[in-house]
């Protein structure tokens, strides 16, 4: 697990222009009153953005994410097992739309009752039902 601890360190180090500006807009809780973590672990994986509060993942995808597509289904249905609700942004359109990304985040964790139960240090399943939302071409 130190493995996964170090790559998240080295990925919060060396952030993409849209994971930057998209952080600016989510740390500090200035998102009514909600956390936010950056590249976080959560079991073998790595996501973007995370708000264990309401369970909610947002995640930046660039250009690897179409040719990565079988990871990305395997990590969402993971994620989804766990409780997580999963929002996907291009980069293009955090850079060039970011009042509308941070829109749609907002309508999400509104629409979102906060998580009964966060799972302890090391404890991965806590079921919640969560749902995959993709903010692309195809929308669900």
């Amino acid at each position: 697990m130190t493995e996964i601890r170090e790559h998240a360190r080295q990925l919060r180090k060396n952030p993409t222009d849209a994971e930057r500006a998209l952080w600016g807009k989510l740390r500090l809780w200035q998102l009514d009153g909600i956390k936010f973590r950056r590249q976080q672990p959560l079991g073998r994986y790595i996501v973007d953005f995370v708000c264990l509060e309401k369970r909610l993942v947002v995640e930046v995808d660039g250009g690897q994410h179409a040719e990565d597509a079988n990871y990305d289904s395997d990590r969402d249905a993971w994620l989804r097992e766990q409780g997580f609700v999963i929002l996907r942004f291009w980069n293009n359109d955090v850079l060039k739309n970011i009042e509308g990304v941070m829109t749609v985040i907002v309508e999400k964790l509104r629409s979102t009752p906060p998580s009964l139960i966060l799972p302890r240090k090391g404890e991965g399943k806590r079921l919640r039902g969560g749902a995959k939302f993709r903010v692309r071409a195809e929308s669900i």
